[in-house]
């Protein structure tokens, strides 16, 4: 690509196609491996949005949690093993999750665009990275009704890699924070409920 491509532009280019072709995961990455972090991630955002025959958080958060392992790392560009790259999904259901958040990305656009730097220096990145790996493994988790807020955070996360843009990436870091938190709290109430209808199970016995 000659120019940069906003997010919303990008998933454009991946969409326009006949709805029965498969877009790779290999063909992603070498098309837009300036912005192969960002493109990777979008990939796995686009799984929490779209029926599954088994549960999403299990395709969708290992690929989120591998993508924040390798900024952990600060790999420069991404790696796959070759089982992965030659997966794909179907650009019909790229061009229905377009159609569903180009409202969302088109007011993402009007203020996004690369600024704050410092927010894309080693220490930093490794942050980012963190914070997918954690969310990574909180999506994969069986917890009901999170799918959604787990993509629209990660969605955030895509836009400000992909656009280079500090200031989102920020917001992501707050949401992400957020969201882990809820999962951790919402988690310690589903376990008390167990424990409280064991023990009025054996008050029964």
């Amino acid at each position: 690509m000659s120019e940069p491509l906003s997010t919303r532009a990008l998933l454009e280019v991946v969409a326009t196609g006949e709805p029965r072709e498969t877009v790779t995961l290999d063909w992603l990455l070498d098309e837009f491996r300036a912005r192969a972090f960002g493109v990777l991630l979008l990939a796995a955002t686009l799984l929490s949005f779209i029926p599954l025959p088994v549960g999403v958080g299990a395709v969708a958060g290992p690929l989120v949690s591998l993508v924040g392992v390798q900024l952990l790392v600060l790999l420069p560009h991404p790696w796959l093993p070759g089982f992965l790259l030659r997966r794909g999904v179907r650009r019909g259901r790229i061009q229905r999750f377009r159609d569903r958040m180009a409202p969302w990305l088109a007011r993402l656009e009007r203020v996004s665009r690369p600024r704050a730097e410092v927010m894309f220096t080693p220490s930093a990145k490794f942050f980012t990275g963190l914070l997918l790996l954690v969310l990574g493994i909180l999506l994969a988790l069986p917890i009901p009704l999170t799918n959604y807020p787990f993509g629209l955070v990660l969605l955030a996360f895509c836009v400000a890699l992909i656009e280079r843009d500090g200031v989102v990436l920020a917001v992501a870091w707050c949401l992400g924070l957020i969201e882990i938190a809820a999962c951790i709290v919402l988690s310690n109430q589903v376990i008390r409920a167990i424990e409280h209808t064991i023990d009025w199970m054996r008050g029964l016995f």
